[in-house]
């Protein structure tokens, strides 16, 4: 099982709590996590990456193990730790201001 941690705003959209675990088949990559996440939740489709695109939106962020994954290749494998479940993939929405 995988372990995500989804921002507040998107948790009373799925009316989740803030930990989510997903069935995910391997390899776990950031793209099968997210298909997992809106197969489980739809009501997140569109709200994290686009549509059509399936691009990451703008505002939103991933970190896991201390890293900044949000720019890593959807496909690429995410670290052996939340493959494992030790370590949660962390959804996080960024904040804008002027």
């Amino acid at each position: 099982m995988i372990r995500v941690l989804i921002p507040h705003h998107l948790r009373t959209l799925a009316n989740s709590g803030k930990e989510v675990e997903l069935e995910v088949a391997v390899p776990v990559t950031q793209a099968a996590v997210l298909d997992a996440l809106e197969a489980k939740y739809p009501v997140l489709r569109g709200t994290i990456r686009d549509r059509t695109t399936h691009k990451r939106r703008a505002l939103i962020r991933f970190f896991a193990c201390g890293q900044d994954l949000s720019h890593e290749a959807p496909d690429a494998p995410l670290p052996a730790e939340v493959a494992t479940g030790k370590e949660p993939l962390m959804i996080v929405g960024a904040m804008a201001g002027g």
